[in-house]
């Protein structure tokens, strides 16, 4: 039924479910997940996802009151905290977000109202720049001035 090489990639290829906060529905507490949290109700409590393609949804009509700190984040409900997007925020038109933002990447589309400040956070990369003149000097193209020989 299965070959060796297909139970492999099964255990390998990590899916992760969505977890659901429905509305009508409060949850009090720090929530560290996997995969996708979408939020239709009410969450008081810090939201972290350490995993990189995880992604939380505050719907319309959902709320969370705390710090969030997830690679992606769609907002299209109501935000009272900080939030910390490494990768991308997209604020919806419905989005009422009343904290700083620190993002990589944003969308804001059209109604959307932030109180608070918005800082790009770029990812820092292990290579490091060079400078034109740096280049120059080093690449041994270019002769010092006002140097005797």
């Amino acid at each position: 039924m299965f070959k060796k090489s297909d139970k492999k990639s099964q255990k390998s290829g990590k899916k992760f479910g969505v977890t659901l906060i429905s509305e009508d529905s409060s949850f009090r507490g720090d929530i560290h997940f996997q995969g996708c949290l979408e939020v239709q109700g009410s969450l008081k409590g810090q939201v972290v996802s350490e995993e990189p393609t995880g992604q939380v949804r505050v719907l319309s009509g959902g709320s969370v009151s705390g710090q969030i700190s997830v690679p992606n984040v769609v907002i299209n409900g109501a935000v009272k905290g900080d939030i910390f997007a490494t990768k991308s925020i997209k604020l919806e038109p419905s989005a009422l977000v009343e904290g700083n933002i620190y993002y990589n990447d944003i969308e804001i589309e059209k109604g959307a109202t932030v109180s608070g400040s918005l800082v790009r956070e770029v990812p820092q990369s292990n290579i490091s720049s060079i400078s034109k003149s740096d280049k120059m000097v080093g690449d041994g193209l270019s002769k010092p001035l006002n140097k005797k020989s």
